[in-house]
C-alpha cells in the first residue's frame, strides 16, 4: 500500500507499520525529542513569515469539570477565597483521556509487545521508563513551528467527519493541493474532524473513544512528509472504520497512536478545538500558521495539558 495507491493498509501491511515507519536510532540513542528534531531553527523562523495580521487563535478546550461517560476522571478545581489574602485555585486533572487539551509524551504508549517504549527505552515493573526518558520535561523549550490546518469537513462540503468515512492518508495530500498548502519537514499537522459540530448536530453524547477520526493510513503521510506533531479534534477512527483489528488488547482502540508515539517517535497533541481557527483560516485564505505549544515542566510526566496557539 502506498499513498498513491489510495488504498488502506490490510492487516498484513498494518504488522509491517512498526518496521516501515521506525525511526529507532534516527537522532542517537539518547534522543528525546522525536520528531521534534525536524523543528530546526531555520524551520522556526521560517514559520514566523505565516504572521501576516497578527490574529491569535487558541486552540485548547475548557477543562472539564463535569463527569461522564467521555470524562471518568473530571477535573477538580477548588478556590480558596475568604482566609487567603487573596484568590488561590488548587486545580487536580486527568491529563490523557477524551476531554482535556494534552500532548502525549513519547513514554505514554509501549510497543505492541509492550516491553519498552520509543526509541527501545525499557520499561520497569510498574510499565514506566525505568530510567528518567521520554517524558515531557525533555520538551520544556516549547514547541513553534509552522502548522497547516487540514480542514476535512470543509473540504468534503460537510459540517463534520461522519462515521464510517475516516480521514485517510491520501485525503490530507488533497486537501494540502486544494489548500494550496506543501507540506514541509517539521509541520505540525492540524486536522479537524469537526468535533463540537458532530456532537451539536446529532444530540450524542461524547464516549470514551472518537466516534469517528483518523484512518491509520495517515501513518504514511505523516512519516512522508517528515512531519513534527500531530494535532486533531477527533482521535483515531473506531475499529470498525479502520478495518483493522485492535492492535492492542486495550479498551480503545489506537491505530494511530500506536505507530506514531512509541515506533516514529511523534508526539501527539489531543482533544484539540479547532472551530474558530477554521473559521479564521477561511476568512483568511491561509491554512499555514505559526502554532505554538508549551508543555508544562512535570519531571517524569507522561503527558500534560497544553493551550496550543495559532497564529495568522
Amino acid at each position: 500500500m502506498a499513498l498513491a495507491e489510495r488504498t488502506p493498509p490490510t492487516a498484513e501491511e498494518y504488522a509491517q507499520y512498526p518496521q516501515r515507519f521506525s525511526n529507532w536510532g534516527r537522532w542517537g540513542a539518547d534522543d528525546e525529542l522525536g520528531t521534534l528534531n525536524f523543528v530546526t531553527p531555520e524551520v522556526r523562523r521560517a514559520a514566523a513569515a505565516c504572521v501576516v495580521d497578527g490574529t491569535a487563535v487558541g486552540c485548547g478546550r475548557p477543562l472539564n469539570t463535569a463527569p461522564g461517560p467521555a470524562n471518568p476522571y473530571p477535573v477538580r478545581h477548588m478556590v480558596n477565597t475568604k482566609t487567603s489574602g487573596g484568590m488561590i485555585d488548587h486545580l487536580s486533572l486527568y491529563i490523557h483521556g477524551f476531554t482535556e487539551t494534552h500532548i502525549d509524551a513519547l513514554c505514554h504508549l509501549s510497543t505492541l509487545e509492550g516491553d519498552d517504549t520509543w526509541n527501545g527505552k525499557a520499561l520497569d515493573e510498574y510499565h514506566m521508563p525505568a530510567g528518567h526518558t521520554g517524558t515531557v520535561d525533555f520538551w520544556s523549550d516549547g514547541i513553534v513551528t509552522r502548522g497547516v490546518l487540514y480542514d476535512v469537513p470543509r473540504f468534503r462540503g460537510t459540517d463534520y467527519v461522519e462515521p464510517g468515512r475516516p480521514v485517510h492518508g491520501w485525503e490530507l495530500a488533497d486537501i494540502a493541493a486544494a489548500q494550496g498548502v506543501t507540506p514541509q519537514p517539521g509541520d505540525a499537522v492540524l486536522i479537524r474532524s469537526g468535533y463540537g459540530a458532530y456532537f451539536a448536530a446529532t444530540g450524542a453524547q461524547p464516549g470514551f473513544g472518537s466516534p469517528a477520526g483518523v484512518h491509520a493510513s495517515c501513518v504514511e503521510f505523516l512519516h512522508e512528509t517528515q512531519a513534527s506533531i500531530l494535532v486533531w479534534d477527533m482521535q483515531d477512527a473506531p475499529v470498525e472504520d479502520q478495518g483493522l483489528d485492535n492492535p492492542k488488547p486495550i479498551a480503545v482502540p489506537m491505530h494511530v497512536h500506536q505507530m506514531v508515539l512509541p515506533y516514529m517517535g511523534m508526539p501527539i497533541l489531543d482533544n484539540a478545538d479547532f472551530e474558530a481557527l477554521g473559521d479564521a483560516c477561511a476568512a483568511a485564505g491561509r491554512w499555514a500558521v505559526q502554532f505554538v505549544v508549551a508543555p508544562l515542566v512535570i519531571t517524569g510526566g507522561t503527558g500534560s495539558p497544553v493551550n496550543p496557539i495559532a497564529i495568522l
